[in-house]
């Protein structure tokens, strides 16, 4: 049993804290910026919700953070009352946001200055795979580092891959972004070609999912595209950040992603429709529009 503390109970976080608690049996003390919020995390689970971040992650050995964005990160790690101003020597802070590759060197750098250690560690799966305790964890970090962490992240994963070194797991989350962001177009282009045609696409996707074309997506996600409903997954908004931070790097190292940024320009027109909280498979919707 660790002592762990837990930053940022979304609809990732708060079922990745309750893995820890109750499949890696681990002591847990949560953060979370709305406290009734880790107060019924608390209640729910057994451990200790604390009002900032630098609280909950007194004596802990390793610290997790899942927040919004780049700034949310910096926030409730670097900021007033962060991680950095509770956490002791040679504690781990394993970072599940899904953030710039700039961002984690920058907290790896200063992790190190202050004696603690880092991994940037963003998760494929969504909601589901959260709840589920199945995530795909992509990790930047050094090895011993990540050797001591992995059995920790063990609690609410399936694959663990260390990808190299800091900044590599965020790296790794935007391939991850790219392949989704190609797949889901061409599954809800091929959706609406065969709707068009008059297939019964049903039948047409039990054929089809068993060959070349098959993918996840098409397998979790054609019940509910065929019949129009758009509530069940990784939201507009979140993947617009993300492809935001994947074509801002693009733009950095000179990756060309012709395809990526035009995706996510469907997204935005999605979003005109008023889809913000659809998920991603909503890029039927557009093709659909009267």
């Amino acid at each position: 049993m660790a002592k762990v503390a837990f930053i940022g109970l979304g609809v990732m976080g708060y079922p990745m804290a309750g893995h820890l608690k109750v499949k890696g049996g681990h002591e847990v003390a949560v953060y979370n910026r709305t406290f009734a919020k880790a107060e019924k995390w608390a209640a729910e689970f057994g451990g200790a919700a604390f009002r900032t971040p630098a609280e909950a992650t007194k004596d802990a050995d390793f610290v997790f953070t899942c927040v919004g964005n780049d700034d949310d990160l910096r926030a409730v790690t670097t900021g007033k009352d962060g991680v950095f101003d509770g956490m002791k020597p040679g504690a781990i802070l394993i970072d599940n946001t899904t953030a710039s590759a700039e961002v984690a060197r920058e907290l790896d750098a200063a992790a190190r200055e202050r004696g603690f250690a880092f991994i940037d560690a963003p998760v494929s799966g969504g909601q589901a795979g959260a709840e589920n305790g199945v995530l795909t964890v992509m990790c930047g970090g050094d090895e011993a580092t990540f050797a001591t962490a992995k059995p920790i992240i063990d609690a609410y994963s399936r694959m663990i891959g260390l990808m190299g070194p800091a900044g590599a797991g965020q790296l790794t989350k935007m391939v991850n972004q790219i392949c989704i962001a190609g797949l889901v177009q061409g599954l809800a282009e091929g959706v609406h070609f065969g709707k068009k045609a008059g297939l019964d696409m049903e039948a047409v996707i039990d054929v089809i999912s068993k060959g070349a074309a098959g993918s996840w997506q098409m397998e979790n996600r054609h019940k509910t595209m065929i019949t129009g409903k758009y509530d069940f997954g990784f939201a507009i908004d979140w993947m617009r950040k993300d492809l935001d931070i994947v074509l801002s790097e693009a733009r950095r190292n000179g990756a060309k992603l012709p395809v990526t940024a035009l995706v996510d320009q469907f997204y935005g027109d999605v979003q005109e429709m008023g889809g913000n909280r659809w998920d991603t498979s909503s890029l039927l919707a557009r093709l659909e529009r009267k």
